[in-house]
């Protein structure tokens, strides 16, 4: 049960237009994760009927079809009573137990407490493992090209703290990343611009240090990569950062919609990479 398992549609009459800017100047990558980094494994409504079969639940495979949109109004609910998954007053682990618990009930599955319960901790498993998640391929030669540029890269979500506690180092990619900004931990969400001014207070203490001391990081230093218009790319723009979307599950309308309203958009992170080579961007 991961924050992200969800990829909600995006209401294109809500998008806002920006002038098309190229960064002079990129030391510091936050980026999105599920979309970006890596990728979902599989149908959730799939992993869902599964856990359940799996516990002996009766009456799941009728019914595994509604769980998707279940989930989806869970979600939301859990997320309007309990916001940034529970913040300081539950853990997320608990967070999730409302969602995955309430999204069955949603869809008309009867367990008793003790088999939601079983079911529970079984969806909890495997959304922390390789049946749920995978890195795209591009991922790890992006942050190691980033390294070797001197630009720091890390992670800005609105996501608990699981990504970096299993998710993240189960996919190699921890090592990469140099710091982690969940909003399970900030207490806002993106768009929300104390969620990207976190980015400055994290990153800073990583940045190279050479000549130039005491040079400070500034909005414009950063680029944050995602791939939610509003959430990613008017958040940051919002912040002064810069910021590219991507389009990996081929969205070719809302993708032409983001570009129309300002945004890079790029199919993967090596053509973010030629896209700084293109913009001259000074790295590090």
């Amino acid at each position: 049960a991961s924050s992200v398992v969800f990829r909600p549609r995006q209401n294109r009459r809500n998008l806002a237009s920006w002038p098309k800017v190229r960064p002079r100047r990129v030391r510091v990558v936050s980026m999105d994760v599920t979309g970006t980094m890596v990728s979902f494994s599989g149908r959730l409504e799939d992993h869902y009927a599964e856990s359940a079969r799996r516990c002996g639940v009766v009456g799941v495979s009728s019914v595994s079809d509604r769980i998707a949109g279940s989930f989806k109004e869970a979600y939301d609910e859990t997320c309007e009573r309990h916001p940034c998954f529970g913040g300081s007053d539950l853990t997320a682990k608990d967070w999730w137990r409302r969602c995955v618990t309430r999204s069955f009930e949603l869809s008309g599955v009867d367990m008793t407490d003790a088999e939601a319960e079983r079911v529970f901790q079984r969806v909890y498993s495997t959304f922390g493992s390789h049946a749920a998640y995978k890195a795209f391929p591009d991922a790890m030669p992006f942050l190691r090209w980033a390294r070797r540029n001197g630009v720091v890269c890390g992670v800005l979500s609105n996501a608990d703290e699981r990504y970096g506690d299993s998710i993240l180092p189960m996919l190699g990619l921890i090592d990469e990343l140099s710091f982690l900004c969940f909003s399970k931990d900030l207490g806002v969400q993106k768009p929300d611009p104390r969620a990207f001014q976190a980015i400055l207070k994290e990153a800073e203490p990583w940045l190279p240090r050479g000549a130039v001391e005491h040079e400070e990081l500034i909005p414009s230093d950063i680029l944050h990569v995602g791939n939610d218009y509003r959430k990613d790319f008017e958040g940051a723009r919002s912040s002064g950062m810069h910021a590219v979307l991507l389009d990996r599950y081929d969205e070719h309308d809302l993708a032409d919609e983001w570009r129309r309203r300002g945004a890079p958009v790029f199919k993967d992170l090596l053509d973010v990479v030629e896209f700084l080579g293109r913009s001259g961007t000074k790295l590090g």
